[in-house]
């Protein structure tokens, strides 16, 4: 295992405006693990995990498969992932964010999308988001009865298009 794997990614001891600053233009393409040291920007793709210890944004023509842990995250291209976000994670009116996110606070613009699940808290992350998401939802899930059955979602849609047609 390398130093870089083991090291935890930490904000360095100096003002946001002074931190180093990552970027990836457009047009290139990144695979793999980016563990950052300040802030960052990805303007091209990128493919793997992301760490950001400061302000990470996502350019409009970003393409993003990855997981990503920042202090701040804006999101103006188009993210596949899951995020953790201890700041505020800011949806432009061109961002997309497909994936669950753990996030201290939120702002989404009018046109941002945002596919998954959405955990906001406001007091301030948990150590270990996931985990503790986790053991709630083996809490508070319901136990499907024996005698309960469900349906599929498309059958549900078609039945209030239905409803609605007859309406109007």
């Amino acid at each position: 295992m390398s130093d870089m794997e083991t090291r935890p990614a930490s904000l360095p001891a100096r003002r946001r405006d002074e931190m180093p600053l990552t970027v990836i233009s457009e047009g290139d393409v990144l695979v793999g693990r980016l563990a950052m040291s300040g802030n960052g920007q990805i303007m091209g793709a990128f493919d793997g995990d992301v760490t950001c210890p400061g302000e990470l944004h996502v350019g409009s023509e970003a393409r993003v498969r990855a997981d990503i842990e920042a202090h701040d995250l804006v999101i103006a291209g188009h993210v596949h992932g899951n995020v953790i976000v201890r700041g505020r994670l800011k949806l432009t009116t061109t961002g997309r964010l497909e994936g669950d996110a753990h996030v201290g606070s939120l702002i989404v613009q009018e046109g941002g999308v945002h596919f998954g699940l959405l955990h906001v808290y406001p007091d301030g992350l948990p150590e270990r988001p996931q985990e503790r998401i986790a053991e709630l939802a083996v809490v508070t899930r319901p136990a499907a009865s024996p005698g309960s059955r469900t349906r599929p979602l498309t059958a549900s849609v078609e039945r209030v298009k239905k409803m609605w047609g007859e309406i109007f």
